[in-house]
């Protein structure tokens, strides 16, 4: 089951090259966006990795009212498209509802599915109705097996190029488990998996009016899951997490970035040889 999916000239799933969504949580404003970007694309290009560029123009989905969201739609899928467009990087990023698709459409080259909108029929069917790869982030409450029928929605109408995102569960309060039997069980059933090493040492609420985080552990993480066999890594990452405006507690830093690739890399090879 675990197909191809293709991204412009990226192509994640089976025998592929190890892919990285990376990027800042939110988009804070032009010149932090632009500055990561432009980073991310000169290290995986030294290191001829596939590099899909991630952050939200709008997060819907923050702990308290008076969380920084974001510049909102327009704003944000302007800075969005400058910058895919100055440094021709495939862009990712999440839609919260059903208005936002068409125009989200027009910059982003994979629509993510936010976990928490994971179960939502309709809103997951117009998502897939705008003809792009769709990105499904499993939700904290879903067991693996269970990501088959969100995967089927997806499909029903046409569109075959989904990834699955696997970010940890639930365990008890404000905190989540990564169980890497996830990886194997949905690439079997669902298509490729991509890990999220930095939400799934997230903790939800764990700081009150915000999310707490652990992002020591992020990289054992994503080495067990490379190990593990995932197709992809997904990581939030920040010049300077401790001022993200958004998940800095488990944002890793872009100056341990380049150590952190090259041992995934490495694990890749070891398991492929």
């Amino acid at each position: 089951m675990n197909n191809i999916v293709k991204i412009g000239d990226i192509s994640i799933g089976q025998n592929a090259p190890l892919a990285f969504i990376m990027g800042p949580c939110v988009v804070e404003d032009y010149k932090t966006t632009f500055e990561i970007a432009s980073f991310l694309k000169e290290l995986t290009e030294k290191l001829d990795i596939p590099f899909i560029f991630k952050a939200s123009y709008d997060k819907a989905n923050r702990t308290s009212i008076n969380s920084f969201r974001g510049p909102g739609i327009m704003d944000g899928l302007n800075i969005l498209n400058d910058v895919k467009e100055k440094l021709n990087i495939m862009i990712l990023s999440d839609v919260h509802r059903t208005n936002e698709i068409a125009d989200a459409a027009q910059v982003l080259d994979v629509i993510q599915i936010p976990a928490f909108l994971c179960r939502q029929t309709d809103f997951i069917l117009e998502v897939s109705k705008a003809e792009k790869p769709v990105n499904i982030k499993k939700g904290q409450f879903l067991a693996p097996w269970d990501i088959v029928n969100v995967v089927e929605k997806v499909r029903s109408t046409g569109n075959n190029q989904v990834l699955i995102t696997e970010r940890g569960a639930m365990f008890g309060y404000n905190n989540l488990v990564a169980d890497f039997r996830s990886i194997k069980i949905m690439q079997d059933t669902a298509g490729p998996v991509i890990f999220d090493a930095t939400h799934s040492i997230q903790l939800p609420g764990g700081a009150g009016a915000s999310s707490g985080g652990q992002r020591e552990f992020a990289p054992v993480l994503a080495k067990a899951a490379v190990a593990a066999g995932a197709d992809g890594i997904f990581m939030e990452v920040h010049k300077d997490p401790d001022k993200a405006l958004c998940d800095g507690p488990n944002s890793l830093r872009l100056d341990g970035l380049e150590e952190l690739l090259t041992r995934l890399i490495a694990i890749r090879k070891a398991i492929s040889g």
